[in-house]
């Protein structure tokens, strides 16, 4: 019995095999904990004999999809293309990958949207700006936009401090006004957030993770005021202009929200706070052909175009790097 034993550990012994694996990592990557696949060296020496990235997923033992994940993965880690046409016969079969952005909700940037996506090859999509900075975190978008009170310290921000100034850099472009937004005429005489209190005002908020719900939760937590005190606290629109249109159809007394949002469908407006909206990106790749692009494309006049006529807005150094406060 006993001999009977080692023979089954012996045939276990020799179906298991120790095999040396080499990893690749990016130094100073913000996910350096995780190497590159170890099958991006096949697919690239298959694409180099091939000139065809299918090809070479079918060598590697991958599905199509797959290897254009990979590759685009590896990209993005890299900060550069590691495949592009050579101009030869067979020229590999790569397309160029779009700027992805995510972005707290602006109106600027809803009338932008589809321009860029159709002449600059920038998908953006909407999100709050702790969400947009999450999904830049996990290397899901190139670019994360988001907005911060003018002044605040990067020490104190509950956004900027998702930020490492060695790792992240952030990108300017505009600064615009929030506040409330009452009805035409302002008919309740609001002046300031107390007077929301004071007045037993109704509100409509933004959700949380919002940019502007961090920023109103700032104003009030300053003011000494318990957003359970106020009615309507828990009331959430996901855009400015959604704010706006609730106290146009009198379901609010007041919401918070830019001016722009007010003026789009004439209501009255109490600015509260100026603020920047800025962008995210990796420090790394901030010089890069594809993010200077993208910082021009800000800068440009038909950027500007749109976002000169919007009450409440204006440019501020748009394309330039933000310099983090020291404290």
């Amino acid at each position: 019995m006993a001999a009977r034993g080692t023979r089954i550990y012996a045939r276990i012994c020799r179906m298991r095999r120790l095999e040396p694996v080499v990893g690749w990592r990016i130094e100073g990557h913000r996910g350096a904990d995780a190497p590159l696949d170890v099958r991006l060296p096949a697919l690239l020496r298959g694409i180099d004999t091939h000139g065809s990235l299918a090809a070479a997923a079918r060598d590697v033992g991958i599905p199509y999809r797959s290897a254009w994940a990979l590759l685009e993965e590896a990209e993005r880690v890299v900060g550069t293309a590691l495949a592009v046409s050579s101009g030869r016969a067979r020229p590999v079969d790569t397309r160029p990958r779009a700027l992805r952005v995510a972005a707290s909700h602006d109106i600027a940037l809803a009338q932008l949207k589809d321009r860029w996506r159709l002449a600059h090859d920038v998908t953006l999509t909407f999100a709050g700006s702790a969400a947009s900075l999450e999904a830049y975190a996990a290397g899901r978008v190139d670019l994360a936009g988001f907005h911060v009170a003018s002044g605040v310290a990067r020490t104190s921000d509950p956004l900027l401090t998702r930020l490492d100034p060695e790792r992240d850099a952030v990108i300017r472009f505009l600064t615009r006004e929030q506040g409330l937004v009452v009805p035409r005429g302002n008919p309740r005489r609001v002046r300031s957030l107390r007077d929301v209190r004071t007045k037993r005002l109704t509100i409509v908020n933004r959700q949380p993770g919002s940019g502007t719900r961090l920023l109103l939760d700032r104003l009030l937590a300053r003011e000494g005021i318990a957003p359970a005190t106020i009615a309507g606290y828990a009331n959430e629109e996901f855009t400015h202009a959604a704010v706006a249109a609730t106290v146009a159809a009198g379901r609010a007394d007041a919401g918070f929200a830019i001016r722009a949002a007010a003026a789009q469908f004439g209501l009255g407006f109490v600015p509260v706070a100026t603020e920047r909206y800025l962008f995210a990106c990796a420090k790394r790749a901030a010089e890069s052909p594809r993010i200077m692009a993208f910082r021009a494309l800000l800068a440009s006049r038909a950027t500007r175009a749109v976002v000169a006529p919007l009450p409440g807005y204006a440019v501020d150094a748009p394309g330039a790097l933000l310099e983090f406060a020291s404290r």
